[in-house]
């Protein structure tokens, strides 16, 4: 948590202590201590995604998702953490500085939304707000030992006042705000709060929150387009789908999925490509290390993105979304896969060398390609590894199925130990 201003805390908790005496209804997450993400708006602070340069852009009203959660009642604790620019998978700048695992040191926090998952795991809030565009909710999870829901795309509404134009296609398509939660029951919860209706993103869809009941089927898949997946994180899924069958689901292990790999060009040209020279230039003006090194370590391919390329990135986001949904509305409910490659990186991996770059980028790649097809993706934690080493699954359903994600992930959290919270952090 960046930023904490105690007496507006103390503020919001007696107004709430006075609706709850005038007998006023308190809302569903009523005196529950949220964090905000600094890349999203929250009236009377700075917008600063993790950057020097936006210090002051101080915004004048929430952005959808914040007025959602105070809708809520929920006490809006402070601000969290993020890379520079929310580019990687590991949380440091020049602004707010270094966040650490709270789990163990020497592991990254996850990136982007690295210091929302940190105080999560460390019961600093009991939620979370993080925003997710290559596995910004996700990744943090996973390596904290917490739960992350990525909703689908136009579930929660998205708008930043602050910003001087409003996002490129890439962040349209494919950006996402979500919950961070110790407990399943808490995603949804904040699903629900922040899933509010708000008429400044157009692109919002009001969908259903729960959908009809579906056959309680799903794929387990170990290694999805020949990913080399860690033994331990092979292991987490087999005993995940053994756990949702014990809930009464047929699990099917599959050595196929649709297409994940071929997505992950498509997700650089549509983030990456749009505008690359001008996001390298202001990189460069902020000076961050870290995101420098994004946008270099994807340099070669980006360049070589024009007008008929981002075209076609386009046209084969369709092709391979329209798979994915197939897959989920006639074949499974659900599928389980990995959430990365291998355990928890070694906090700062992605600075350490080219080599250390792209072996981080290999890794992800289950990340990277699912927010291509606009379907919620939740990061389940299910145990701690000796060393203090966090281990999860990934769990995706069909289009504004969240329900269904979240109904997977508490059936097998039911059968797994509770996960304490961090103690002070090892290594």
């Amino acid at each position: 948590i960046v930023e904490c201003r105690p007496e507006a805390v103390l503020a919001q908790a007696a107004a709430l202590d006075a609706a709850l005496a005038r007998g006023d209804a308190p809302g569903p997450l009523a005196g529950v201590p949220v964090t905000i993400k600094v890349n999203v708006d929250q009236a009377g602070h700075a917008t600063t995604n993790g950057v020097r340069l936006q210090k002051d852009w101080v915004a004048q009203d929430d952005a959808p998702m914040v007025r959602g959660l105070r809708a809520a009642g929920a006490l809006l604790l402070g601000r969290t953490n993020t890379p520079a620019f929310s580019y990687r998978w590991f949380t440091s700048n020049l602004l707010h500085g270094h966040t650490r695992n709270p789990r163990n040191a020497t592991l990254t926090p996850g990136g982007s939304s690295g210091g929302a998952a940190s105080s999560v795991a460390a019961g600093l809030g009991a939620l979370a707000h993080g925003t997710d565009i290559a596995g910004s909710v996700r990744y943090p999870a996973y390596a904290c030992g917490v739960h992350g829901l990525r909703p689908s795309f136009g579930r929660i509404a998205n708008f930043n006042g602050t910003a001087p134009k409003d996002r490129t296609i890439g962040g349209q398509l494919m950006a996402a705000s979500g919950p961070l939660a110790r407990r399943v029951h808490d995603l949804r919860l904040g699903l629900h709060a922040m899933a509010a209706p708000d008429p400044r993103d157009p692109w919002q869809v009001p969908a259903p929150l729960a959908g009809p009941e579906l056959p309680r089927r799903a794929a387990v898949c170990l290694r999805p387009d020949g990913l080399d997946t860690a033994p331990e994180i092979c292991t987490a899924l087999l005993q995940a789908a053994e756990q949702l069958r014990d809930a009464g689901w047929v699990v099917d292990e599959v050595d196929r999925l649709p297409p994940l790999a071929q997505a992950v060009p498509l997700q650089i040209a549509l983030w990456m490509g749009d505008g690359y020279e001008a996001q390298v230039a202001t990189a460069a003006r902020e000076g961050d290390p870290g995101a420098i090194a994004a946008l270099a370590g994807q340099r070669d391919y980006a360049r070589a993105i024009g007008l008929p390329e981002y075209s076609e990135a386009l046209v084969q986001r369709l092709t391979l979304a329209r798979a994915w949904h197939l897959y989920l509305a006639e074949r499974y409910a659900a599928v389980l896969l990995p959430i990365s490659a291998e355990l928890p990186f070694e906090d700062q991996l992605d600075l350490k060398d080219a080599a250390s770059y792209q072996r981080v980028w290999r890794a992800q790649m289950p990340q990277i390609a699912l927010p291509v097809t606009g379907l919620p993706a939740l990061a389940l934690t299910t145990g701690l590894l000796p060393g203090h080493v966090p281990v999860g699954v990934q769990i995706v359903a069909g289009k504004f199925r969240e329900d269904v994600c979240l109904d997977v992930a508490e059936a097998i959290e039911a059968r797994c130990a509770p996960l304490p919270m961090a103690e002070p952090a090892a290594g």
